[in-house]
């Protein structure tokens, strides 16, 4: 029988977030040899490795990803039952991990944060940004509890929740030839000099699909910061596909020109991710509750 310690689900969930004892030891204020012996005994009782030693990192191996969602779950509810059983009651303390996609992370960041921040001062929040692919990928591997991302991702590990409703625009400088033109057609885009967003963007994906149905045209910029992007525009280097929220100033301002494209669809839902094996605890229910996504 097996008598795995909470200090030792402790140790197994930090090293599978940061890569080394050494990190998980900082975190959990230990010293490295601790950590790395509470580490040991947990996969000695277990008669099974958890981890793959690769060049000084440790990843999670097939058993170990298994174990992480239970593992998290078990401290998870055993900090609800110390919350309850304390003077405290319900005043929720911990850690929230979020991953935002670039719009979302740099535009809706008040949106997504505020209510939940303003109601629980006492909860770390962790925000990480990336692309849509990226923070799909840190879901499905354990390390953000939640994600909000402008999509598409289809995952059937992945619960996916309309959020909010996003627009792009076609974007321009004012000086750009097709600035000028009253009413465009599709076919006044051949030959277009495109700024794209990366592979892995949800900005990207849609930008594909617009230029799908546009005349072939030359991509002449690749970026991975819609703020590039926006200042690559001003400066005429080309058009771009942006998010309607990340170029206001610059429209009310007069540096970018919004391209009227009736014949396209470039509306988009910003949705949240939930891991289907994630422990729903307190903190992940107020801050769905607070996103206005509790079912």
């Amino acid at each position: 029988m097996t008598h795995i310690s909470l200090r030792q689900l402790e140790v197994f969930v930090q090293v599978a977030r940061l890569g080394s004892a050494r990190a998980a030891a900082e975190r959990l204020h230990m010293t490295q040899p601790a950590a790395s012996m509470a580490l040991a005994e947990m996969e000695r009782q277990l008669d099974a490795p958890v981890f793959a030693r690769e060049r000084g990192r440790l990843r999670l191996n097939e058993r170990g990803r298994e174990l992480l969602p239970m593992a998290q779950e078990l401290l998870e509810r055993h900090a609800e039952f110390a919350r309850h059983a304390s003077d405290e009651g319900r005043v929720l303390t911990g850690e929230l991990r979020i991953g935002a996609s670039n719009t979302v992370g740099n535009y809706h960041v008040g949106e997504l944060l505020g209510k939940f921040v303003r109601l629980y001062p006492r909860v770390l929040v962790r925000l990480r940004v990336a692309n849509t692919n990226t923070i799909a990928a840190a879901m499905l591997d354990h390390s953000l509890d939640v994600g909000c991302v402008e999509g598409p991702v289809a995952h059937p590990q992945l619960e996916v929740r309309p959020w909010r409703d996003d627009l792009l625009l076609v974007c321009t400088s004012p000086q750009h030839p097709l600035a000028s033109k009253r009413s465009l057609k599709p076919a006044d885009f051949a030959g277009a000099r495109w700024i794209l967003r990366e592979p892995g963007s949800a900005t990207r994906s849609i930008s594909e699909r617009m230029l799908a149905r546009l005349p072939p045209g030359e991509v002449v910029l690749e970026l991975d910061q819609i703020e590039a992007i926006k200042q690559a525009v001003v400066a005429g280097l080309g058009i771009a596909c942006l998010p309607k929220v990340a170029v206001t100033d610059a429209l009310t301002a007069g540096r970018i020109k919004a391209l009227k494209t009736p014949f396209l669809d470039l509306r988009r839902k910003l949705c949240v991710l939930i891991h289907r094996q994630k422990y729903r605890g307190a903190l992940l229910d107020a801050f769905l509750r607070c996103a206005g996504h509790v079912h």
